[in-house]
C-alpha cells in the first residue's frame, strides 16, 4: 500500500480528485487530497496577500499534522510548482515525487516564468480586466472532457489569487535527491505548455517517463486507466 498526497491544480481543489479516491482504494492505496487556501471549499480564505508559498504551507501542514511518511507527491499542472516546494522542505517525509503534466520549477522561477511570454501577458492583463486586480480566471477545460464533467467541474472552478502565480520558488536543491516521475498528457492543446518538462525528464537523470492518452485531466476524463498507470508507479514497476 502506498500513501499518497495530491498538490492539485489550478482554480481546483480536492474535489476534482473525486474519481480516484474508490480506484485507488481498490488498489490498496490512501490518497490525500486537500485543498489550497482560497479555492474550491476554502474560497472564503481567498485574499490578494494568498501566494504559492500559501499553498506550499498548505500541503506541508498536511504532511506534518497528519503525520505522514514514506509518501508519494503527485503535483497536476500548477500543483508541480507546490509539489516542488512541498519536497525541496520535506524531502524526508516522501518516497517519490510525481508530475501529472505539470510545471517544473528551476531554483528562482515563477509559473509566469515557464509560460510563454505572450501567455503570461495575457493572464496578467485579464487579472486587471476581470479579476479584480487581483484573481485569475480559470483557464477552459480541456475540448474533449465530457459535457457530464464540465458540467459537474466548471461551477467547482474559481479564480485563484494571482500571486500563486507570480511568486518564484527559492529550491535548495534537496528535491534531486528524490526518484522524479513526469506524467505527460499526449494530447495536446496549441501551444503545448508541459512537453517542455516532458523532454527534460528523458534527458536528465533521476527521472522516470511516461505518457498517458488523455488530454490535461486524466483523473476526470480517463481516472481507471490513470489508476492503473499510478498504480503502477507508486509499486515501483
Amino acid at each position: 500500500m502506498a500513501t499518497i498526497l495530491v498538490a492539485h491544480g489550478a482554480w481546483s481543489a480536492g474535489w476534482a480528485w473525486k474519481k480516484m479516491r474508490p480506484l485507488m482504494r481498490q488498489r490498496g492505496h490512501d490518497l490525500h487530497t486537500p485543498t489550497y487556501t482560497g479555492i474550491g471549499e476554502r474560497a472564503h480564505l481567498a485574499s490578494p496577500e494568498v501566494n504559492l508559498e500559501t499553498h506550499i504551507t498548505d500541503v506541508l501542514n498536511v504532511l506534518e499534522l497528519e503525520d505522514l511518511h514514506d509518501v508519494v507527491l503527485i503535483g497536476h499542472s500548477y500543483g508541480g510548482m507546490v509539489a516542488t516546494g512541498v519536497a525541496d522542505r520535506a524531502a524526508g517525509r516522501l518516497s517519490q515525487l510525481v508530475y501529472l503534466d505539470a510545471f517544473v520549477p528551476r531554483d528562482g522561477q515563477s509559473l509566469l516564468d515557464l509560460l510563454p511570454p505572450d501567455t503570461a501577458s495575457r493572464m496578467r492583463e485579464v487579472v486587471k480586466t476581470t479579476g479584480d486586480g487581483w484573481r485569475v480566471p480559470p483557464n477552459p477545460m480541456p475540448p474533449d472532457t465530457p459535457e457530464a464533467d464540465l458540467a459537474w467541474a466548471m461551477p467547482r472552478r474559481v479564480m485563484q489569487p494571482v500571486k500563486t502565480f507570480e511568486e518564484r520558488l527559492r529550491l535548495t536543491g534537496a528535491v534531486e535527491g528524490l526518484p522524479r516521475t513526469y506524467i505527460y498528457c499526449t494530447k495536446t492543446p496549441p501551444g503545448d505548455v508541459f512537453g517542455q518538462f516532458a523532454r527534460r525528464a528523458k534527458s536528465e537523470r533521476g527521472w522516470r517517463h511516461f505518457e498517458i492518452d488523455s488530454s490535461h485531466n486524466p483523473h476526470i476524463t480517463i481516472p481507471e486507466s490513470f489508476a492503473a498507470l499510478l498504480d503502477k508507479i507508486v509499486g515501483g514497476r
